[in-house]
């Protein structure tokens, strides 16, 4: 049985696990998001319990997202699981200047979601 690491990486099912994990975390947003709004709905949360709860949704995804490609990947799982969040937080964040043309409430809460996301993956990832 040959060693994993004289193996060469194949570019094109590595991208098929970012795009699958990527999409399992995107499943994940989608659901959660939809949970949120019923509760905002139901309960008349506040602004702030809700921008806690979508951060928390953030943190949930890309954990699930790293985990996903971690189980795939056996190797560097937590680089893996990081560069699933990385990605995550790099669509969102162009999804959100493709509808509202600026960052809408400042660099702070951008960080913070950055940071969240790349812990969820890389978390995800490490636990996988």
């Amino acid at each position: 049985m040959e060693n994993r690491k004289d193996q060469k990486p194949d570019i094109q099912k590595e991208a098929v696990w970012i795009l699958k994990s990527l999409l399992c975390a995107y499943v994940v947003t989608g659901i959660l998001l939809l949970l949120l709004a019923l509760f905002a709905y139901k309960l008349n949360l506040e602004e702030k319990q809700v921008t806690i709860a979508v951060m928390a949704i953030y943190l949930v995804s890309t954990f699930v997202g790293g985990f996903m490609i971690g189980k795939w990947n056996r190797v560097r799982k937590f680089w893996w699981g990081m560069l699933v969040g990385a990605a995550y937080f790099m669509l969102l964040l162009i999804v959100s200047l493709g509808i509202y043309h600026s960052l809408k409430n400042g660099g702070v809460n951008v960080v913070t979601a950055m940071f969240l996301c790349l812990g969820g993956g890389l978390l995800g990832g490490m636990l996988a």
